[in-house]
Parts: C-alpha cells; sequence; structure tokens
C-alpha cells in the first residue's frame, strides 16, 4: 500500500487496512473502527486507506466528517453521508436503520464501495447506531466496506477495532526527524518536544511547527511551555465535557493530586476523595466515578488504593484547560489535606499565584536524602520556579538537573540546565558527567576538568568528584597522560583516606613504581566504604593488582549500594565493573547475566558509553560460550559505539573478542590480524590497561598462522612485554599463560617443559577455560609429532574442561583434535546431524570443514600442521566419499556451518 504521507509506528494497524482493501477488492466486504484519542493519527490513517484504495482504482468512495454542531441533531449523520454520495437514483432524503445496508449496495453500483466516516464520535446516536447496525452485516459476496474513525467506541459494539496507541520511542523519534527535515533537532530540543508529546503524533507535529529553526538547534532558548499543544489538549478535555459539573471537578482534583506523586504512580485514592468531599461534591458522584470506569467516560480508572488517567494526556488536558484561580484552588485545597513534609510543599507551589522566595527555601530543604533522586529533583525544579532572583534560581535548576542526571533520567537533565543558562561550576560539572555517559570521552574529559577549576574556589567537593569524572573518562579513552593529570589534580584529604590511597595508588603503578602503588591499592580493598563510587573505586583496584575475587566482591557490593542508594545512575556502570570482573575471573556465565542487567539498565538510563563497554564484555563471554556469530553481533555493537566516542577500552576488548572467537572456529590468520595492531606499537595500539590480555591469543593465532619467527620477531617480542607485565600483577591466570606462551615459541626440546610448568600454574590457580586451552595446545603439539598416544590425555581434559565450563566451539576443536589422535569421540548432537560427513576418517572431516569455511588448500595445511599434498589427497577422496565436484558443492552440503 502507498500513503500519501508516511505513518511511523503502526506497521499492524496499516496490515490490518491493507487486509481489508484486498479482501474489498475480491468483492467481500467488511468493517473495522478505528478509536483512540485525539492526536492518535486516526485521521492520517483513514487518509492512507482512502488514498490506498483510490490507487487501486477499485472502486467508488464515500467519505464524510462528523461534525460537533449536529452532535445532537437526530440522522444529521445518515444526511451527510447521503449528500456526500451525491444524487443517486432512488436514494431516499431519510434512511431507517435497515435500509442502510441496501442503499450502500446500490450506491456501489456493483464495484468495491469504501465509507470512511471520520470524527463519528461527533454523529447522533440514531445515525451511529444505523452505520454500526449496518456494518455488523458486512462480509464475504458484499462488496462494501466501512471504516470509521472515532475517539470512542459508542454504539459501536460488536465490530473488529484498532486501538492506536501512543508511538513508542524509535517511531516518535523517525517522525520528528521527518518534521525537523535537515534541521535536526538537538538533543536538549529533541527530549522536550518528545516528553510533551508522549507519543502522540499530532501533538508532536503541532509542538514542532511551533518552534523557529534557531530553537529546534539549540542556538536560543525552548520557550516554557512548549507552545502549539492547546489544540489537542483542547480535544482531549473536549471528550469528558459532556459529564456533569460534579464530575469534572473530580477529574480535576484527581489531577493535580498527581502532581507531588512520582510519575506513573498514579493519585491517592484517599486523598481524592477527602479532597472531593472537602470541596462539597456528591458522595454518589465520587462513588461513580471513582469506582465504575462509566462514571468518568473512562478518563479515569481505578487500581487497588491509586487512581491513574487511562491516556497519558488527558491529566494536563484537564490543568490546561480550568482556569488557572480554579487550577490553583484546587491545588491549595490538596495542600491543606496532606501532611506538613515535601508533598505539601508542591501543592503549595502548584498553588502559588507568583514568586514566592521563603516557598523556594521550603522546597530546596526538602530535597534532601533520603528521598529518591526523582522526588528531590521535582522538588528543586518548583523551588526554581518561585526563585525571585535570577542566580539563585539558576542554581537550583542546575542542582535539579544533577538529580535528574542521578535518577537515570539525561533528557531532563540536560532540559533543565538550558533553564540554568550559563552558570559556574555544579552546571558544567553536571554536563561533564552526561557526556560522560554519552558522548566522545576526550570531550567528557575536558568538560570536567573545566567544571573542576571551576568549583575548586568554592566547592571542593565536587571539584574533587569532577576530577574523578575527568579521570574516568580519560581510562575509557585510553589516555594515560590525561588519567595521571585528573588524579593528581586531586588535592590530599585526610578526611578520606581511601581516595587517597587509590589515587595515590594508580598514580604510582602507571609510573612504574609497582610495588609501591600495590601497597596502596591493597589498602583500598580492605576499605568500609559503603558509597557506590567508592566501592567502584575499590573493584578497579582489585582488577589492577590482579585481586580477581577481591575485584568481584566489591564489584557485588557496589551494585548492591548503587541500588540502596536510588541512583539508577550508576547501575549500569556498576554492573559493567562487576561484569568485567566476573569475565576476568572466569565466570562466564555470571558475566553474560550481569552485562545483561547492565545493558538493558544503560539503554533505559541513557548511557550508550557505558553500553559499548557492556557489548565488548558480552562479545568476551559469547567468544567462549556461544561462538562466532553471537560474538560478532556484540563486538559490532560495542564498537559501533566506541569509535565515533573514541572509547579505546571497548575497543581493544571487542577485537580480541572477535580474535578468540576466530581462533575457537579455526581461523587463527584472522585472529592474528586482528590482534596484531593492539599488542604492537603504533596509532591503532590496544588500551593500556586492557591489551596485555590479549597477549596469549596474539601469540596463539601468530604460530597456528605461521606469523611467528622463533628467537625473535614481533611475536617474541610482545612476550617478553608480556613477562615484564606478568611480574606487575598477581592475576593467577598470567604466570601459566606465560608458560604457555613460551611453550608455543620454544624448540621442542623445551615445548613439553613449558607446557608442564604451564600446567602446573593452572592447577594452583584453577579456571577451567584457561586450563584447558593450555591443555588443546600440549595435546595438539603431540599429536602433529606423532606422539598420539601421550596427546590424547590433555585432549580428553580439554574437551572435558571445555564442557564443563560451557564453551561449545572450544569443545568441537579439542574433539576434532582428539578424532585425529585416534580416540572415539561422541560427536554433538548438531554435529551428528551432519550426516554427510560420518563416512568419513576424522582426518578428512577435519579439511572438509575447513574447505567448507573457504580455506585454501594452503590455510587447511597451516591449520592443521601438514603438508598442501597432504590436504590435496585428503580432499580427493572427500569429493569421491560424498559425490560433489567442486568446493561450493561441499560448502553447500555441509550448510557453511561445519
Amino acid at each position: 500500500m502507498r500513503s500519501p504521507l508516511r505513518l511511523y509506528g503502526r506497521s499492524g494497524e496499516l496490515a490490518s487496512l491493507d487486509a481489508l482493501l484486498t479482501r474489498l477488492q475480491r468483492g467481500d466486504g467488511g468493517a473495522l473502527v478505528l478509536a483512540g484519542p485525539p492526536g492518535s493519527g486516526r485521521t492520517a490513517l483513514l487518509a492512507h486507506a482512502l488514498a490506498a484504495h483510490r490507487d487501486r482504482d477499485a472502486g467508488p468512495v464515500l467519505h464524510v466528517v462528523g461534525a460537533p454542531d449536529e452532535r445532537w441533531v437526530p440522522y444529521s449523520g445518515l444526511h451527510a453521508l447521503l449528500c456526500a454520495a451525491g444524487p443517486a437514483p432512488g436514494a431516499p432524503a431519510r434512511v431507517p436503520r435497515d435500509g442502510l445496508l441496501a442503499l450502500l449496495r446500490r450506491l456501489g453500483g456493483g464495484r468495491p464501495l469504501l465509507v470512511c466516516v471520520d470524527d463519528a464520535h461527533l454523529w447522533d446516536p440514531d445515525s451511529r447506531a444505523a452505520l454500526a447496525f449496518a456494518a455488523r452485516r458486512l462480509g464475504p459476496g458484499t462488496p462494501v466496506a466501512v471504516l470509521i474513525a472515532a475517539g470512542d467506541e459508542a454504539g459501536l459494539a460488536g465490530l473488529p477495532a484498532l486501538r492506536p496507541g501512543p508511538l513508542d520511542e524509535e517511531a516518535a523519534s523517525a517522525l520528528l526527524d521527518r518534521l525537523t527535515g535537515a534541521d535536526r533537532a538537538d538533543p536538549v530540543a529533541r527530549g522536550e518536544l518528545l516528553r510533551e508529546a508522549a507519543g502522540n503524533p499530532g501533538l508532536l507535529t503541532a509542538l514542532t511547527a511551533r518552534l523557529t529553526p534557531d530553537q529546534l538547534t539549540g542556538r536560543t532558548p525552548l520557550p516554557h511551555p512548549l507552545p502549539g499543544g492547546d489544540e489537542v489538549l483542547a480535544a482531549h478535555a473536549d471528550r469528558v465535557g459532556h459529564l456533569p459539573a460534579a464530575t469534572r471537578t473530580l477529574l480535576l482534583i484527581a489531577a493535580a493530586a498527581h502532581a507531588h506523586e512520582p510519575e506513573g504512580a498514579g493519585a491517592d485514592l484517599a486523598l481524592v476523595r477527602r479532597a472531593a468531599a472537602s470541596a462539597a461534591l456528591p458522595p454518589a458522584t465520587s462513588d461513580l466515578a471513582l469506582h465504575a470506569p462509566g462514571g468518568t467516560a473512562g478518563a479515569l480508572r481505578r487500581a487497588g488504593d491509586r487512581v491513574h488517567f487511562g491516556e497519558p494526556l488527558m491529566r494536563r488536558a484537564l490543568l490546561h484547560r480550568a482556569p488557572p484561580d480554579r487550577r490553583r484552588a484546587v491545588h491549595a485545597l490538596l495542600a491543606g489535606l496532606l501532611a506538613p513534609g515535601p508533598a505539601a510543599l508542591i501543592q503549595r507551589a502548584c498553588a502559588a499565584p507568583g514568586p514566592d522566595a521563603p516557598l523556594a527555601a521550603a522546597l530546596e530543604a526538602a530535597a534532601a536524602p533520603p528521598r529518591p533522586h526523582a522526588d528531590r529533583a521535582t522538588a528543586l525544579v518548583h523551588a526554581a520556579g518561585l526563585t525571585p532572583d535570577e542566580a539563585a534560581r539558576s542554581a537550583r535548576y542546575a542542582a535539579a538537573a544533577e538529580q535528574y542526571r542521578l535518577a537515570g533520567d539525561p533528557g531532563r537533565a540536560r532540559a533543565l540546565l538550558a533553564r540554568a543558562g550559563r552558570t559556574t561550576g555544579p552546571a558544567h560539572h553536571t554536563r561533564g558527567l552526561l557526556a560522560l555517559a554519552d558522548e566522545p570521552a576526550p570531550d567528557a574529559h575536558a568538560a570536567l576538568l573545566t567544571a573542576a577549576a571551576l568549583l575548586a574556589p568554592h566547592d571542593p567537593g565536587r571539584a574533587r568528584d569532577a576530577l574523578l569524572g575527568a579521570a574516568e573518562a580519560a581510562w575509557a579513552a585510553g589516555d594515560a597522560l590525561g588519567y595521571l593529570e585528573a588524579l593528581t589534580r586531586i588535592p590530599a584529604d585526610a578526611a578520606d583516606r581511601d581516595l587517597a590511597h587509590y589515587r595515590d595508588g594508580m598514580c604510582a603503578v602507571l609510573r612504574g613504581r609497582t610495588g609501591a602503588g600495590h601497597l596502596l591499592l591493597r589498602r583500598c580493598l580492605g576499605s568500609d566504604a559503603r558509597e557506590p563510587e567508592a566501592l567502584l573505586r575499590a573493584g578497579a583496584a582489585g582488577l589492577v593488582l590482579g585481586d580477581l575475587d577481591a575485584a568481584c566482591r566489591a564489584g557485588t557490593r557496589a551494585l548492591a549500594a548503587a541500588h540502596a542508594s536510588g541512583a539508577d545512575a550508576l547501575l549500569p556502570q556498576a554492573l559493567e565493573h562487576l561484569a568485567y570482573a566476573e569475565l576476568r575471573a572466569g565466570r562466564h556465565a555470571r558475566a553474560r547475566a550481569h552485562a545483561l542487567d547492565g545493558l538493558r539498565a544503560a539503554r533505559r538510563t541513557g548511557r550508550p558509553n557505558t553500553a559499548a563497554h557492556l557489548h565488548a564484555v558480552l562479545a568476551l563471554a559469547a567468544s567462549v560460550e556461544s561462538g562466532a556469530r553471537e560474538c560478532a553481533a556484540h563486538a559490532g555493537a560495542a564498537l559501533a559505539g566506541a569509535a565515533p566516542h573514541g572509547l579505546v577500552q571497548a575497543e581493544t576488548l571487542a577485537t580480541w573478542a572477535s580474535a578468540r572467537a576466530d581462533l575457537a572456529a579455526g581461523r587463527p590468520a584472522e585472529a592474528a590480524a586482528r590482534l596484531d595492531p593492539l599488542v604492537r606499537p603504533g596509532p591503532r595500539r590496544g588500551h593500556f590497561a586492557t591489551r596485555m590480555l590479549a597477549v596469549p591469543c596474539y601469540v596463539e593465532a601468530s604460530v597456528a598462522a605461521g606469523r611467528a619467527v622463533r628467537g625473535g620477531g614481533a611475536v617474541a617480542e610482545a612476550v617478553a612485554e608480556f613477562a615484564v607485565w606478568a611480574t606487575r600483577t598477581t592475576d593467577p591466570q598470567v604466570p601459566a599463560q606465560l608458560a604457555r606462551c613460551r611453550a608455543l615459541l620454544a624448540p621442542d626440546a623445551e615445548a613439553a617443559g613449558r607446557y608442564a610448568e604451564a600446567l602446573a600454574h593452572h592447577d594452583r590457580a584453577g579456571g577451567d577455560f584457561e586450563q584447558a586451552r593450555t591443555r588443546l595446545l600440549f595435546g595438539s603439539w603431540l599429536r602433529r609429532r606423532r606422539r598420539t598416544r601421550e596427546a590424547r590425555e590433555p585432549l580428553r581434559d580439554a574437551l572435558v574442561g571445555f564442557e564443563r565450563c560451557g564453551a561449545p566451539a572450544w569443545a568441537a576443536r579439542a574433539s576434532g583434535e582428539l578424532r585425529a589422535a585416534g580416540a572415539a569421540v561422541e560427536v554433538p548432537g548438531p554435529a551428528k546431524a551432519a550426516a554427510p560427513l560420518a563416512g568419513l576418517t576424522p582426518q578428512q572431516a577435519r579439511i572438509a570443514r575447513c574447505v567448507a569455511e573457504g580455506a585454501t588448500n594452503r590455510e587447511v595445511a597451516r591449520r592443521l600442521s601438514v603438508s598442501t599434498r597432504t590436504v590435496d589427497h585428503h580432499l580427493r577422496n572427500v569429493f569421491a566419499a560424498l559425490g560433489v565436484r567442486s568446493r561450493t558443492e561441499l560448502a553447500g552440503l555441509l550448510g557453511n556451518g561445519c
């Protein structure tokens, strides 16, 4: 179907309309009601169907729109329908209910007729009943379809209905992009428009149309409140305009009672009842409105001891429609009924006719712990609105922005910072922390250093926090010098010895004084801190030390503290730190679970930079547990977010994950090519704190791909650097990994001893995955030297280890090596389905899989440590056994998945 105007977020509705018109074109009629609130797009859907029917040249169309002034004129709706039909032979001036269907058949003249009635809720009851009577009887063999767009379904019961709801964020954003065209809205304007529109496409269109290009692009401030919504809000209020005056007053009370409640929490039913009684509303009115949905025409719904508005815009519409004096009187009434405290203060603020400095000060004082951050932000916004002094008002808007940031609402935080104007340090601090979450890390680093300089003279605590944020940004960007610069600017504070130990310890480690640095960082691990930020620093200290168990414990405590503090903005970061620590400790399943939780939290709280790091962690977990496809998806997402924002740590981890997945799939050349720039000097060098973690994979891949030069070269240099780093960490896996790297590069006379050394280290350190990798390499080394009987034990142990830690791709590698060593191995479930391989020898099956993946004979020979002549010989036998004549046929037979 072609639409004259693209409709966003309405794919389901469009599919239903398409199905109705297709049936109509075949001669089978039907009916459909489009029921939705004003601005929801029901008229646009109707226009879409009209245009599509005309494009098909399927038949005539009747289109009529309800008129408000004729709502109570009997049969005025049917009369309008007849007028739309024009002069028709035998058309009566008045149509009885049971005669409308016959008339519609006649009007079609034997061709498919589409009848579209817009704003049918404005038709008189008799016309609506007659239309519904006829529409219920349309079906196969009746070439008439009726589309009815209405604000409600009154009088249309029994007809199939579509109820277009609010647009989701993606669809609303796409619509806003189309409305703004080339002048894309800046983030603050975008967030304000999307929030005010609440998913209503009509309201979003109206609000956008009233803003100037300069306001849309952020060159001039936005007006508050945003203009342009009067018509849509008035239409919402009109939907309850026919209710009795007492019921409308009750609805206004319920709307005002939401003001001091958290968003989405509804209003307190008991408070609404008490306010209704104080306003002398009849008890019968309250009972009917609060207990029966029909009592308020569906506007108000009860859920336990709370009441909610069924449509998100109805509450705002009622407050907007009410005269200011009446609205303030209702808020004053509610304030008098509430106990002294923040809720009463907010209601008093809503009732205030103008600035009120004492009330503003009381609200600011109420915005304190232990109240949730969002509640504190609400109180501060009201305080700012009542503040007559411009500087104090800006400061309160900036404070509210910081609370919204902590509550995980960066959009509102940015909107309030725009209202705060060009204030000093606190606003710059909040801007920098917001940038740390979703802008390039170097930009956040610079912004936070600026904020620290502005704050230092009068707010040293926030200046210190800004410097810690700048250090975090530099770490994410892989800027070791920037990290040191930020930390060294933090002044000594005898009251916070844990922070002093962290600062001095990290600086010492980065300057090469590892022993002194580790001693100081070790003290951070013994801290009894309870703040999530301090516990996150303790976890980071554990990772730098290599004390992975301590890092996991600190991460768990940080997550619990973030939950307890109500700071939703800290949850993604706490989950990221915990997931990464668990990944380093070899607990891949736990790391994956926490990283997925963190990813959801990061999306909910607007932290795409944290999401990029979490995708990198998930890619590393997938390179062990889930295989190349899932690893590639997460690595791609990590790199897509990390590259434009300069997140070098996330890039390093994602690249390492992709290389490890390549190794698992038997693609060592690809793995070595990915890792070579990361571990060697150059502009693409990996993150200073994580690049060494990838060296064992780099060595393994380079040796398997034939890129290592024994006794020298880039691989030997990487091992030498890894050996130096091994002396600076207490990570229990590193000594084993170093011995394994040396075994891979050692001459045959020394290799077995090096592998034995590595396995001895593994026995002390534990960790199934890394130990199984060493056993796999040792067994493969033995098999390639024709020591197949000796190879079977380490290969079998490797297979068991990989199976125990849930690494199927690695287990498949071990299984293939074990079969090649002459051991009988049960084929895993998915491989059993590969029946064509059942008749091949283990070596032939391995060669067939490699060739099906696209490897050349030379590449296969390098992977399996055999000659190209051997590969060619086996491949001819594979072709003969499987009845294929080309590599393409072989790949098709094996489904490219072997």
